[in-house]
């Protein structure tokens, strides 16, 4: 610039401000100006008093505004303000929504800051996920705490695949296995016992899907492992455990889809599942 000033652009939007600080960042690579390039962002502008405020200031500096605004009021004052002050301005959404209401012949809903809620969500899945991996199959009982469901059962009970498919919704899931003969860990008492889930299966059932992961991974599957008796005993076993943990409730997963038992344990801790997500 021949006067040594930089160029300034200020940034509004009736959300977060990232859309369109992201998209006037990624058009400024195009052009090699380094520091010269001064951006204010100026986020959750939902009345015209933050308008008239922002542009004026804007008229100072001798600034351009880009901005991103859902809500038909804001955006129209923005319009109106900015060619009372002759400020250069881009309105980066309203030719978008524009194409998008004539394509699909509908009207926006025109919410603001609907993209920062769904990336928070998407953040939750990811957080939740990795939860899952670190606590899988008893992993790490001290942190049983910090689970939002905790799943208890015998091998082959679909502790695991429940857990990834519920960490998909956002929630924190470790499963804790039930060993023949072997008291589970004192950690899973200690915790908040209304975000413990039971999971039991018909025996025949189990003896099935044991065989098959046996020959899968190529082991004897005439071991006590997959045997109709020792598997009858397992569940037994748990059975005790169950009852004598009447706040558990329990669910038969015997021919269950994940989505269907997912569900279900859903509908059943809803009350405490909709604090967490809060």
């Amino acid at each position: 610039m021949t006067d040594g000033k930089p160029f300034h652009f200020f940034l509004m939007s009736d959300g977060t401000g990232e859309t369109v600080e992201s998209m006037v960042h990624a058009t400024l690579t195009q052009y090699e100006l380094g520091e010269e390039v001064r951006t204010m962002r100026y986020k959750n502008v939902r009345n015209e008093d933050q308008v008239d405020a922002i542009c004026e200031e804007a008229q100072r500096k001798g600034a351009a505004i880009v901005y991103t605004v859902v809500t038909r009021e804001v955006r129209d004052a923005i319009a109106r303000k900015t060619l009372e002050l002759k400020i250069p301005c881009v309105d980066l959404l309203w030719p978008m929504l524009n194409l998008m209401n004539n394509f699909f012949n509908a009207k926006p809903i025109s919410t603001p800051g609907l993209l920062h809620q769904i990336n928070d969500q998407y953040f939750q899945r990811i957080e939740a996920m990795e939860f899952v991996v670190k606590q899988d199959d008893g992993a790490n009982p001290e942190n049983l705490r910090n689970a939002d469901i905790i799943l208890v059962g015998v091998s082959r009970t679909s502790k695991t695949p429940l857990s990834i498919y519920l960490s998909s919704r956002g929630f924190k899931v470790a499963n804790v296995p039930l060993v023949l003969g072997i008291e589970p860990p004192e950690e899973l008492f200690k915790v908040e016992q209304g975000k413990i889930v039971a999971l039991t299966i018909d025996p025949e059932s189990l003896v099935k899907i044991r065989k098959e992961r046996l020959q899968r991974m190529g082991r004897d599957p005439s071991g006590d492992y997959a045997s109709l008796q020792h598997i009858r005993d397992e569940l037994e076993f748990s059975r005790d455990l169950f009852a004598r943990n009447r706040r558990w409730p329990v669910f038969d997963v015997t021919n269950k889809a994940l989505e269907e038992t997912a569900s279900e344990i859903e509908r059943s801790l809803k009350t405490r599942l909709k604090k967490i997500r809060a």
